[in-house]
């Protein structure tokens, strides 16, 4: 036996070992299986609560031992890190086309919006606007974003969901103002020059407003925006909302292809329809995040003051077109950045 055999022998039987003092078989050890849900940047603190939720609910069920590992980052960057090898049974991210990205390597079906309702949505959230206690810019809309002298914080559309839909919700309501997409263009363009970092994920932006304390808005999703004032303090920020804004529902998918693999599409497909679940809508709202179930929502209303919001779908030709126009490389979205004031 080579000195690299012995020296992995050692290491089983001390696994062994450690295994029969703390209580656990080997065979325990063996058959609890891991699945690995690949999520979005602000999205933790929602799976911190339901992971051990489905956890015991799948106990309950099937008398199965699972553990849900997570993984985060910008969506974008989580989809990157998905197609590049990130061994992920699910992803639950906050943009369709980080899952069409994944869906066209290969990786997993196109037709993945039909596999679960609401296609594929378990909740949604929209784009609002955090402020410095007692506002002192005196914000109220998208218009007031780009006024002199004004900084605006927001995540980067080319590495975030979050930022992405900043973005879009900035020209849609350029688009609903002006009613031409030359003048939605030069809003956006108008706005991003008061963009003095883009942080690559949309918990660094919150970062940079918190803690660092740059910029005089903060530009994000409502949850985020709730957490803040819940965790930070109501007396430091408050909640602006605009009069236009966006929906973002927040898609999930079965990595079809890494499921197969470890064996765990049963389970990945069990963990997703949970989210569905009264128990984990119930969750999702104490995480200031719209549910789908109406009883849910009703009874949390008082948390999610009513918005206009336009879909991506409806306003700006579908996310097919909106990749096409804005997010290709020398697209609209680039041509606003390249003008951006350094």
């Amino acid at each position: 036996m080579s000195k690299y055999q012995s020296f992995r022998a050692l290491k089983l039987v001390q696994a062994l070992g450690f295994a029969s003092i703390f209580g656990f078989s080997v065979q325990a050890l063996a058959e609890t299986k891991t699945l690995t849900n690949a999520s979005y940047d602000v999205s933790r603190e929602l799976y911190e609560e339901i992971n051990p939720a489905f956890v015991k609910a799948w106990k309950a069920q099937k008398n199965e031992d699972v553990n849900v590992v997570q993984s985060h980052g910008g969506s974008s960057k989580q989809a990157l890190a998905v197609i590049s090898g990130l061994e992920a049974d699910v992803v639950t991210m906050n943009q369709a086309p980080d899952i069409d990205a994944i869906a066209e390597k290969g990786l997993l079906d196109k037709d993945w919006r039909k596999r679960f309702p609401n296609e594929a949505s378990p909740y949604t959230t929209t784009t609002v606007f955090l402020v410095r206690k007692g506002n002192p810019k005196a914000i109220k809309d998208w218009e007031d974003l780009t006024q002199a002298g004004l900084q605006v914080i927001v995540p980067n559309p080319k590495t975030s969901g979050n930022g992405r839909y900043t973005y879009l919700a900035a020209y849609g309501y350029g688009l609903d103002k002006t009613k031409t997409e030359e003048g939605a263009k030069e809003f956006v363009t108008k706005l991003f020059a008061n963009v003095p970092v883009l942080d690559g994920g949309g918990r660094g932006a919150t970062t940079t407003f918190t803690q660092r304390d740059i910029g005089d808005v903060l530009v994000t999703f409502e949850n985020e925006a709730a957490l803040i004032s819940k965790e930070v303090g109501a007396d430091k920020f408050e909640v602006v909302y605009p009069s236009l804004s966006i929906d973002a529902s927040a898609p999930i998918a079965v990595v079809d292809s890494i499921a197969q693999k470890r064996n765990t599409t049963d389970l990945a497909k069990a963990y997703l329809d949970f989210l569905y679940t009264p128990e984990a809508q119930a969750i999702i709202a104490k995480h200031h995040l719209r549910p789908r179930d109406a009883k849910v929502l009703e009874a949390n209303a008082k948390d999610f003051p009513a918005i206009k919001v336009f879909t991506v779908e409806d306003k700006l030709g579908g996310w097919k077109t909106v990749k096409n126009v804005h997010f290709k490389d020398g697209g609209l979205l680039d041509q606003v950045l390249i003008k951006k004031t350094p």
